[in-house]
């Protein structure tokens, strides 16, 4: 007795298989739901990677600093910003900068050149597929971002107060983020301070006189708002925000968001008065 051909055992099997319906391809609006679920999933995960790493960063006071990547270091800002990042770290603050050049890489080794210091330079650069703009070498914590509002969004979750050095599009456009989730309450409250008068006395004066008439903005809306001049005066507010926070940490009582607002309170009552407006129009600034 002869055994079937193998051509002729596998052929039931095709049968069967050529007679199965082929699985229904999923709808647009089918694809956009699971789709849809894997984002959520991926952003529950995230928001609980970001409540675990606040809750292991709380009690250490950090500082962001905003500013051009343009400036070289022959040029006196440059020197400014440095000066004030060393003078801060001496006192165990944290910088926080965009980790790229010009001032960022002035704040990153203004910190990095403290000897025996407990501060830390953090660093969120940022990946540009046109513009190349390589992290500074003086990152001890380095977290790359590829889209702004990522970057952006990093930049509020670490910092207690934010400094806005002279700078162009991207310095503003990381001021103007700033300022409006403060306005809106997005963000707990946070002292802003900008150094060179020269540089955003202009727009706040534009402020005041174009968009102020026509309540496109408030007095309120300012009241996070610091100008100053002098490297001396952006060290004596922070350290006093730095002090303040301290006090506040160790009381214990607040929650973050009161903590928060005290330490703003503080901020804009040290020192010179914070940017305002008078009803005859200017700015109030000694």
């Amino acid at each position: 007795m002869t055994s079937p051909s193998p051509a002729k055992c596998f052929l039931p099997r095709l049968e069967k298989l050529a007679m199965r319906p082929e699985p229904r391809r999923l709808t647009c609006e089918e694809q956009l739901r699971l789709a849809q679920g894997r984002l959520r999933h991926i952003l529950d995960n995230y928001i609980k990677a970001e409540a675990e790493v606040f809750a292991l960063e709380q009690g250490r006071f950090r500082v962001v600093i905003f500013g051009s990547a343009r400036i070289q270091a022959h040029d006196i800002i440059y020197r400014s910003i440095y000066n004030i990042a060393h003078a801060l770290a001496e006192h165990g603050i944290d910088i926080i900068t965009g980790g790229g050049p010009g001032l960022m890489e002035a704040a990153n080794s203004g910190i990095t050149d403290v000897v025996e210091r407990i501060s830390r330079s953090y660093g969120l650069p940022i990946d540009l597929p046109f513009i190349e703009e390589p992290a500074n070498k003086h990152l001890e914590i380095k977290s790359s971002h590829r889209r702004f509002t990522s970057r952006l969004d990093e930049f509020m979750r670490l910092s207690n107060a934010v400094v806005v050095a002279p700078g162009g599009i991207g310095t503003m456009l990381e001021m103007i983020y700033v300022w409006q989730l403060l306005q809106v309450g997005l963000t707990n409250d946070r002292p802003m301070i900008l150094l060179g008068r020269e540089t955003w006395g202009g727009l706040l004066s534009w402020m005041q006189e174009v968009l102020l008439p026509h309540d496109y903005i408030g007095l309120s809306d300012f009241r996070w708002i610091k100008l100053v001049d002098t490297e001396q005066e952006v060290i004596d507010l922070v350290l006093r925000a730095q002090q303040c926070f301290q006090e506040e940490m160790s009381a214990g009582a607040e929650p973050e968001e009161e903590t928060d607002r005290i330490v703003t309170a503080e901020v804009m009552a040290y020192g010179t008065p914070p940017t305002e407006f008078t009803e005859e129009g200017g700015t109030v600034e000694s």
